[in-house]
């Protein structure tokens, strides 16, 4: 398997906002298509929180890159076959857990 890891700080940073966009814009399209999404919605909306929290630390200087999982990944595994974002979130999380991938960048 590649290391999809991001190889700066900038890099990741992207990944983050990206991640916030796919989110909200599932919950849109959950909200246009569907008569009741209340309950695709509830699970949504602490992941899209839990991210921008995450993106809110990048830009105040405290995040850290910690060796666990995000918060979000519980229901991001769980639910992997039902949200399209899922890989994004993967991604994310490996970078949170074992930093950036410094060696792809020196290759």
């Amino acid at each position: 398997m590649i290391d999809q890891r991001p190889t700066t700080a900038e890099e990741y940073v992207h990944l983050v906002e990206q991640a916030i966009i796919e989110v909200e814009e599932f919950m849109a399209c959950l909200e246009f298509d569907m008569e009741d999404p209340g309950q695709q919605l509830q699970v949504l909306e602490p992941i899209l929180a839990q991210v921008k929290v995450l993106r809110a630390g990048m830009a105040d200087g405290s995040y850290r890159f910690v060796n666990e999982d995000l918060p979000f990944m519980n229901v991001a595994n769980r639910l992997s076959s039902q949200l399209p974002f899922t890989n994004l979130l993967a991604v994310i999380n490996r970078t949170h857990r074992y930093g950036l991938n410094i060696e792809q960048e020196q290759q």
